[in-house]
């Protein structure tokens, strides 16, 4: 592929995508110029394929059949970030937005809106998008997309991540022109340095600097890496940007490539993201056969190749050199560190190792400058932030906001506050690695440094919110047991560290903690801190660390009273029945596995506390809320 075949390709397609990044007005009129009258997006995410959105396609393509619609275009796309109301589905020119569609109601839409004179179902839409007086509200215009800025995210749930057209008049490829024909290498990293991106996927190292060392680095052989080994639980930033468009890292994987001095690139990708492995293998072959990845891309003289390896399923391989040991073929197990992989990484060869976000903001700095992306954000957290909002939170999903974005912004109005009308107690950013934002900092500004003076870290942007009903020992409990699973074993501060720290939570938890147990944990945390091999060792004790700052209380009621404040930790609990609400009507004693309870009809009942095993079942079948834990 030449240039002027690269951007006579782009054009192709370009009305199409327009019509979905523009008003409805302007995008009526644009319409007719792409032959489509309408355009169906339905989300082609792990998300919403889990909840059966390809048989909403497979409906809507059986229903244009019947009604013989043939000027409506049906588009999978990624993910569109309000996972919560999952199957997504999107109407243009409208930008009606229908929400949790099953087959049923894509029969409906075909019928009633989609045939020529048709008009929206507002009973099918989601509620945020109509007015109290049932005008409709275009989808960008509701509070979840409204305070956002979609950079890394910017073409997911636009494109349909498997047409390389569409990713072409969308935009991409264009920065890899750019910089092939118009900048030198060193202008290319003097661009990334002054935009000030810093890398998403842990501790927030300069990129440009990052780049800088590796092509000053001696040697003729250098690889650039793409760390998408997502392994912290509850985080798919990576996974949705490799479903919803792949192009923008092979993008800035060939630029990096160019800038440096390599030829081959590597991607470490979880075998667990079966959709995203699919999408990026056949983005990368589609790239290939357009000349935009191999021998002689544009015509320019330069030579660059992308290879996909699996993750074997180990959450250390997110660790820098534990991935190039395993691409190698090795165990993943980390080595030591100096010498740092931009001098010494993949093969023993200079290498560039960025996550996958990291690389989605690559294209858009080239092409609008590094000016433009410095003046988003905080002084020294520039750019945006992709966020995988989960747990106690109305609006699961995904979400980029600016750096320095108040942490309740990103709450209450994008997330939609806390269910249940229940309070906010505690925010877990960074993963297994992070810490808890507790509630008296939920104005905080969630940039780099802020999170870290307060004991937390920003990591790859997962983000748990949790309500008055979390337990923070139970949840300290839960990070470690993750991370002593998960502990390479290579090294002993990790190894042991690990395991012994959660045998005195677990100790503390089961109501059997001594008040020297916290002064044990907190001694076993600096020597893990201190000395373990790598980031895995030696963020595992933060959890424990900042739940210990922030809620110490919690842990106090666990050691000295005996009680679990929150009514999580089994064994500090006792179930009762009210007697002045039960009202006998036996289906606590009927569903109770250990025979605990006892009474006869229409009288209060009694729990054994001898033989109760604690397992919940009397509350979930007690309909008069009789049965209390304390």
């Amino acid at each position: 592929m030449t240039v002027k075949e690269l951007e006579k390709r782009a054009a192709l397609k370009a009305d199409l995508i327009k019509v979905r990044r523009i008003i409805r007005e302007q995008a009526e009129k644009l319409s007719a110029t792409t032959g489509y009258r309408k355009q169906v997006l339905v989300c082609g995410g792990t998300g919403c394929t889990s909840s059966s959105s390809l048989k909403v396609i497979e409906q809507l393509e059986e229903s244009f059949k019947q009604l013989k619609i043939d000027d409506v275009l049906i588009v999978k796309t990624g993910c569109f970030g309000l996972c919560a109301l999952g199957p997504i589905m999107i109407v243009y020119p409208e930008g009606a937005f229908y929400s949790q569609m099953t087959p049923e109601h894509a029969k409906t839409v075909a019928e009633k809106h989609l045939v020529k004179g048709g008009e929206i179902v507002k009973e099918l839409l989601y509620s945020g998008t109509v007015h109290e007086d049932g005008s409709v509200i275009p989808f960008s215009e509701i509070p979840f997309y409204k305070h956002q800025m979609r950079i890394a995210l910017r073409n997911c749930g636009v494109i349909a991540a498997e047409d390389i057209d569409e990713a072409l008049a969308a935009g991409d490829y264009q920065a890899l022109k750019k910089a092939l024909f118009e900048m030198k290498p060193d202008e290319i990293i003097a661009e990334l340095k002054a935009s000030g991106l810093r890398g998403r996927g842990g501790a927030g190292f300069p990129t440009g600097l990052k780049w800088q060392f590796s092509k000053e680095a001696p040697g003729d052989v250098k690889y650039i890496c793409c760390n998408a080994d997502e392994g912290d639980p509850g985080a798919f930033m990576d996974r949705s940007v490799l479903e919803g468009d792949p192009h923008t890292v092979l993008e800035a994987m060939a630029i990096a490539g160019y800038t440096v001095g390599a030829h081959e690139g590597y991607i470490y990708v979880r075998a667990e993201y079966p959709i995203a492995v699919e999408r990026l293998n056949m983005a990368i072959e589609q790239a290939r056969q357009a000349g935009l990845l191999g021998k002689n891309i544009l015509g320019s003289g330069f030579d660059f190749d992308v290879f996909v390896r699996l993750g074997a399923g180990a959450f250390v391989c997110g660790e820098e050199t534990a991935l190039m040991t395993s691409i190698e073929g090795h165990r993943g197990e980390p080595r030591p560190r100096p010498p740092y992989s931009a001098q010494c990484g993949l093969f023993r060869k200079p290498t560039v190792l960025n996550n996958v976000e990291t690389w989605a903001n690559v294209a858009p700095i080239i092409l609008n400058g590094a000016e433009w992306f410095a003046n988003i954000g905080t002084e020294k957290s520039k750019g945006t932030k992709v966020f995988a909002v989960g747990g106690k939170i109305n609006n699961v999903g995904l979400v980029e906001v600016p750096m320095g974005t108040k942490l309740s912004t990103i709450i209450n109005e994008i997330g939609g506050g806390i269910p249940n009308n229940k309070a906010f107690k505690a925010a877990q950013t960074g993963g297994p690695s992070g810490g808890c934002i507790p509630a008296k900092y939920i104005d905080i500004q969630m940039d780099f440094d802020n999170l870290v003076a307060i004991g937390s870290m920003m990591g790859s942007g997962g983000l748990i919110v949790m309500d008055e009903d979390t337990c923070m020992v139970d949840i300290a409990k839960f990070y470690l047991e993750f991370t002593a699973d998960e502990s390479c074993g290579k090294c002993t501060p990790c190894r042991i560290g690990t395991k012994r720290m959660l045998e005195l939570l677990t100790k503390i938890t089961d109501g059997k903690g001594e008040k020297e147990d916290l002064e044990n944990i907190k001694e076993i945390a600096e020597h893990m801190k201190s000395s373990s091999l790598c980031a895995l060792g030696q963020s595992a004790p933060n959890p424990i660390l900042s739940t210990l700052a922030h809620f110490g209380d919690e842990y106090e009621a666990h050691i000295s009273e005996k009680r679990c404040p929150a009514g999580v930790c089994k064994s500090l609990l006792n179930y009762y029945i009210n007697p002045d609400k039960c009202r006998g009507c036996t289906l606590c004693l009927r569903n109770c596995p250990a025979n605990a309870i006892s009474g006869a009809v229409k009288n209060p009942h009694e729990i054994d506390l001898k033989k109760c095993i604690k397992c919940g079942q009397c509350i979930a079948h007690c309909k008069f809320n009789a049965i209390e834990k304390r």
